[in-house]
């Protein structure tokens, strides 16, 4: 009773806590922050300096004393009291107009289906020492799917990719839970990488990160296509030392792709093999569902038809599906309570 009227003065939340981007869902009100998991600290003090979107326009911006870091690395927490300072700017900006507060929020916050209980427990004492006043976790798989609408509490199978910044996490669900799944460190942020080196090898041009990231949105393809896309990259020649311009082409990016995009190709016919028969022939009929920032490379969905000889479906607004799910489950925790993760008995209101 004392939790019901708790969560009536206050806004809990759900989190997305992303190796690329956070979403902050409030109940009642939708995903109200989506900024960088980038937080910018300065080394000397040990200050936060800013933290979001603030921080990510400092990326390869700042003296050697200040640097702007991710706090989580594969979807989990690699600096506990950097998470625990990016968990509590997002709290307090969710909360910042809010006239009546009685309490702090329970929160909500989706993990990587293959993290460890010691990283389990890194994000939840993160979340509690930044003010929450319970947590509970949630496989970004499962989060995911039920964003999507899939039935996942049925006696039924369904495919999920989840493809974010740091992990690629493939998942069969049914009955409310995982049966089979791989997570994947080659994700968004592989794929930064591989163009970096490919940028390098190629036309010997030392790029950036953030540069990286823009043609890969912009020109990135995972199949050949008959419309070639080009883009202009600046960057420094590894040979003159001098700053060089070039363009480059969709071909380009698809090649330096080539090689995660198969290791993730091959991790998800590793997870239909190990998916039983009675499910698998549900995922047949329906097909395999994309989502995360993943899903949004051009032709990707394609290919992984092609591969798979099942179709693939890419979810609607794949990039907030995980916010969107623990937005669903936070409105009704009871029904979900089943499939989330803690918090321990020993939890209680602040």
């Amino acid at each position: 009773m004392l939790n019901k009227i708790l969560s009536y003065f206050n806004d809990d939340i759900a989190i997305d806590l992303g190796t690329a981007n956070s979403l902050v869902y409030v109940r009642g009100k939708g995903i109200v922050i989506n900024e960088p998991s980038i937080v910018a600290v300065n080394q000397k003090t040990g200050q936060i300096l800013a933290v979001g979107e603030e921080a990510k326009m400092m990326v390869g911006r700042t003296p050697p004393h200040i640097r702007a870091v991710r706090s989580l690395v594969r979807g989990v927490a690699s600096d506990f009291e950097v998470t625990e300072q990016m968990l509590k700017y997002f709290i307090d900006k969710a909360h910042k107009k809010r006239l009546i507060s009685l309490a702090w929020p329970r929160i909500i916050i989706g993990v990587p289906c293959r993290a460890t209980e010691v990283e389990k427990k890194a994000v939840e004492d993160a979340a509690k020492n930044a003010g929450a006043r319970e947590v509970f976790l949630i496989e970004e798989p499962v989060a995911a799917a039920i964003g999507a609408r899939l039935p996942i509490q049925e006696a039924k199978g369904s495919f999920l990719i989840d493809m974010g910044g740091g992990t690629t996490e493939i998942a069969v669900i049914s009955l409310g839970g995982i049966v089979t799944s791989t997570s994947l460190t080659v994700a968004g942020d592989k794929f930064s990488e591989d163009i970096i080196q490919y940028i390098q090898q190629r036309y010997k041009l030392l790029i950036g990160e953030r540069s990286a990231e823009e043609i890969k949105i912009t020109i990135g393809q995972a199949m050949p296509s008959k419309e070639i896309k080009e883009a202009t990259l600046r960057g420094r020649n590894l040979i003159s030392g001098l700053p060089e311009q070039i363009v480059v082409n969709s071909e380009d990016v698809r090649k330096a792709l080539e090689k995660s995009l198969g290791l993730i190709v091959e991790a998800i016919k590793a997870t239909i093999e190990n998916t039983p028969p009675e499910l698998l022939a549900d995922i047949m009929s329906n097909g395999i569902y994309l989502s995360g920032g993943g899903a949004l490379l051009k032709g990707f969905d394609s290919l992984l038809a092609a591969e798979t000889k099942m179709k693939v479906n890419v979810v609607e607004d794949p990039l907030t599906a995980v916010a969107r799910g623990g937005g669903v489950v936070l409105e009704q925790i009871e029904a979900y309570k089943s499939i989330l993760l803690g918090p321990d008995s020993s939890s209680s209101p602040h």
